[in-house]
């Protein structure tokens, strides 16, 4: 009978084998991983760039839409929460503030605009 197991030497010949083949894979999917957050970093910038500069001013209108509630500083937390806003000049934005249009207690375009009561 003879012994036909593997000698010490073919047995680690087989696992770096399998080493490498474990390491190449690990590698490839890594490798997957990093071009696909590059493709949504590059997305997220074209995105940034191609974004509009905010307006400078808004008015916030009612419910009806036809009414004027109250008039924003263009980047207002509060005004991006409402929805109801549309852009404005400064003109528009001094107009409606002399108007008797409240002016936002949180921007106090008023202030901004140095139109105070």
């Amino acid at each position: 009978m003879s012994d036909t197991s593997p000698s010490r030497l073919e047995l680690l010949h087989f696992a770096r084998r399998v080493v490498v083949q474990q390491a190449t894979a690990a590698l490839a999917q890594i490798d997957g991983w990093i071009a696909v957050e590059e493709r949504r970093e590059a997305e997220r910038l074209r995105g940034a760039e191609a974004r509009p500069e905010p307006p400078e001013w808004l008015v916030q209108y009612g419910l009806s839409r036809n009414n004027v509630d109250s008039v924003h500083v263009g980047d207002c937390w509060a005004a991006k929460k409402s929805g109801r806003c549309r852009p404005v000049t400064r003109e528009q934005a001094v107009q409606a503030l002399l108007h008797q249009v409240p002016p936002c207690v949180h921007c106090r375009p008023d202030t901004e605009l140095g139109v105070l009561e």
